[in-house]
């Protein structure tokens, strides 16, 4: 079969040994679940519950803040504790703290939908934006949003993203090998929504195992295709996925139904089945957690909501000579300072490196190598677009384009000297973007 690729990136060190070869083992309970009502972009959810009131597994506890938005469920049975602020990831979030009766009593709408001949498309859309659904990938859009392309942009092509390539996680690939069904299934459901006739699964080629568990599952539809893909980075990247499928270019400020396409990531793929076949919403994920810091690295099924020292515990602690905690993985994921603060629907990885492992290199004057050019897969030039940031010209940056930027961190990562590129060229981004929502 024809490996398939993009233009630029780089090849970073898989590190998945830790976790690749283990299967997905279900997570103990916490006492207490601590559930955000902001686990998606948009608006966030409105409480609906108060302290002492009993709820359910499944239960709605936040309803969608707007449009561009979702709802959120307990993970878990028990009673509300109190509705309160919390910093996650350096924003103010409402959180509902429920203590957990471990009774696991589900609430009553959790029930199984229609067959898929029996629904609409349209009535599949209503049960993804009922449910709750985003983006659980990491990027966390709401997914019936992303189903509700304008009518100047017919839909021909649906993408789903196995590429996993960020380094050391590990949750696609188990999601892959042990759901394969359920994921072929939401996509169905999910190509039913917007008429789609056609639809690729993007794997990279270091998954054997799971391109032959996912071919062996798409086998019965012709309409869909695995594709083998480079194991490159960023290959998982919205935009380098949609080439590397179709050729297809998605324009500067554009969207992927610019040019007639929806990606989906498979864990995404797999709660539409989740919902409209068994009923259950999003309260539960795969997530990773593993690196040189954590002492026994697992694939686990965590409820929404819970605290990561709960994980870390359930892995059997740090090792001594642990420095540095990631929410995902080392390319794209967020540094966080504690443990306390919970997980979410996008909580696929939990990284933990040690001293070694965590140590940046000296940060030098640059040497004009073109390394970063070369690197970018959205063909930019970040040396440029760093050096305005850092001399705070952002009027100069904008020329190079820093909207356009998708912070991969493949520039960073190849840099022989160290320079903080993806960190400043961010700035950039978010200068030129708040300033063109002043206008």
């Amino acid at each position: 079969m024809e490996v398939r690729s993009f233009k630029g990136g780089v090849h970073v060190p898989h590190s998945k040994g830790l976790t690749e070869g283990k299967e997905t083992v279900v997570c103990s309970q916490p006492k207490t679940v601590f559930i955000p009502m902001r686990q998606h972009i948009g608006a966030p959810a409105k409480p609906v519950v108060a302290p002492k009131d009993p709820v359910k597994k499944g239960q709605v506890i936040g309803e969608a803040g707007g449009f561009v938005s979702a709802n959120i469920h307990s993970s878990v049975s028990g009673t509300v504790k109190k509705i309160h602020t919390m910093k996650i990831m350096g924003l103010d979030t409402t959180v509902i703290e429920i203590d957990n009766d471990f009774q696991e009593t589900w609430h009553e709408s959790v029930t199984p939908r229609a067959g898929i001949d029996q629904l609409s498309g349209s009535d599949i859309k209503g049960l993804i934006q009922e449910a709750g659904i985003v983006g659980m990938g990491g990027a966390g859009f709401p997914l019936h949003v992303k189903l509700s392309p304008p009518e100047n942009k017919p839909i021909d092509i649906f993408i789903v993203n196995g590429t996993e390539c960020e380094p050391y996680l590990t949750c696609d690939h188990r999601l892959m090998l042990e759901e394969s069904d359920q994921i072929i299934q939401g996509l169905l459901f999910m190509m039913k929504t917007v008429s789609v006739k056609k639809a690729y699964i993007g794997i990279e080629v270091n998954k054997p195992d799971a391109i032959d568990a996912m071919t062996s599952a798409a086998a019965p539809y012709d309409s869909i295709e695995i594709v083998p893909l480079a194991a490159k980075y960023p290959q998982g990247g919205e935009k380098q996925l949609i080439y590397a499928c179709t050729k297809r270019e998605v324009p500067s400020g554009g969207l992927p139904a610019d040019i007639g396409v929806v990606v989906a990531n498979v864990a995404t793929t797999k709660a539409v089945a989740d919902y409209i076949v068994l009923g259950q919403p999003v309260i539960e994920r795969i997530c990773s957690v593993t690196g040189s810091g954590i002492t026994t690295p697992k694939n686990m099924w965590i409820k929404v909501g819970t605290p990561l020292q709960h994980l870390i515990d359930e892995c059997d602690g740090l090792t001594n000579d642990s420095a540095k905690l990631i929410m995902g993985g080392p390319m794209m994921g967020n540094a966080v300072a504690g443990t306390e603060i919970p997980s979410t629907k996008t909580t696929g990885g939990l990284l933990i490196l040690n001293e070694a492992d965590a140590k940046i290199g000296e940060t030098v004057a640059c040497i004009k190598c073109g390394r970063c050019v070369s690197a970018c897969p959205v063909g930019l030039q970040p040396v440029y677009i760093s050096h305005f940031s850092l001399q705070d010209r952002m009027d100069l940056a904008e020329q190079y384009h820093p909207v356009d930027c998708i912070e991969c961190g493949s520039c960073s990562f190849i840099c022989p000297a160290n320079r903080p590129l993806v960190h400043s060229i961010r700035v950039a981004k978010r200068h030129v973007m708040e300033n063109r929502r002043k206008v």
